[in-house]
């Protein structure tokens, strides 16, 4: 079955998500007012966000990035943390995402929750570890988890002065038919709670996607080389629309050139509407959340070995 076609909602508005960073901008440098912010520790609120401000004042950002489905692994009560890998093994990945208002200048949106989730080094996804990734992978249990272990992988960050979050997880696995992927919502509105986050409303709802050769350079490495299987490039994925930035792809910097297996850095500025609400059920493939950790419509039915 083709995985390409048109599965993706073309329209876009003044009002919709954006992804910025990368992309054609408005007055030119906010894409490096992006980077700056995601990287610069240093850098200070008051800087970013004149450099922001300055660079959009004329217009509104130019490059959009719709909305899509939120897939069929989400759990709600992710917990608010930095580092969201439980011990999970795989290649390091910093993620560094920048949260701006696209319906007023692209201003920083200080507060905002951003939430993460993807599956492990095999294809598994914490809470749904009966959903066989496909092809040939150990039983997730092997890597030292149980069905118990349902929060590795997720989590929330709420952005800072600049808009900034910033996560320390590990390059994402695959399962079929999907390309290697990470889930984000981001949340305005709410509150940290008993170390969640509650209340609010979701206003942009998509993924994030990989380099298909630097993902396949990372699956040849221990513990992803275990999987083995047919893996759905970036061409082939029936969500990602090969808009580059725009669509979700994320630049990725080596942390020590010509060895993967020291980490990347990942990073993407996410333009929202705070007033907007999305529910979620976006576009593309992955269907919804399916009930009581049941396999979805998109990954084989019959559970992994044990």
């Amino acid at each position: 079955m083709s995985m390409t076609g048109n599965h993706k909602d073309t329209s876009i508005t003044r009002r919709r998500a954006l992804a910025v960073t990368g992309g054609t901008v408005a007055a030119g440098g906010l894409a490096f007012a992006g980077y700056q912010a995601a990287f610069a520790d240093e850098t200070t609120a008051a800087e970013t966000t004149t450099a922001t401000a300055t660079s959009s004042s004329s217009s509104t950002c130019m490059t959009l990035m719709s909305s899509v489905t939120e897939g069929p692994y989400h759990l709600d009560g992710a917990l608010v943390r930095k580092d969201i890998t439980e011990g999970k093994s795989g290649v390091p990945l910093t993620l560094r995402l920048t949260v701006v208002d696209a319906a007023d200048g692209c201003t920083p949106v200080p507060g905002a929750a951003v939430e993460i989730w993807h599956c492990d080094a095999w294809g598994y996804y914490s809470g749904y570890t009966t959903a066989n990734p496909g092809g040939s992978a150990p039983a997730e249990s092997e890597d030292g988890s149980t069905a118990d272990d349902n929060t590795y992988l997720r989590g929330y960050q709420i952005a800072n002065a600049n808009g900034v979050v910033k996560f320390e997880t590990i390059f994402p696995g695959w399962y079929t038919p999907r390309t290697c992927h990470i889930h984000v919502k981001v949340h305005t509105g709410g509150e940290k709670e008993d170390g969640t986050y509650e209340g609010g409303k979701v206003n942009y709802t998509g993924q994030f996607f990989f380099d298909d050769e630097i993902a396949q350079e990372i699956f040849t490495l221990e513990p992803y080389s275990q999987h083995s299987g047919s893996y759905t490039t970036l061409d082939n994925d029936m969500v990602y629309d090969g808009g580059g930035a725009s669509s979700g792809l994320l630049t990725l910097k080596a942390v020590k050139k010509a060895d993967p297996s020291k980490g990347y850095k990942g990073f993407l500025t996410l333009g929202i509407d705070p007033d907007a609400e999305n529910t979620g059920a976006g576009s593309g493939g992955g269907g919804g959340t399916p009930p009581d950790g049941t396999p979805p419509s998109d990954a084989p039915s019959a559970p992994a070995s044990s």
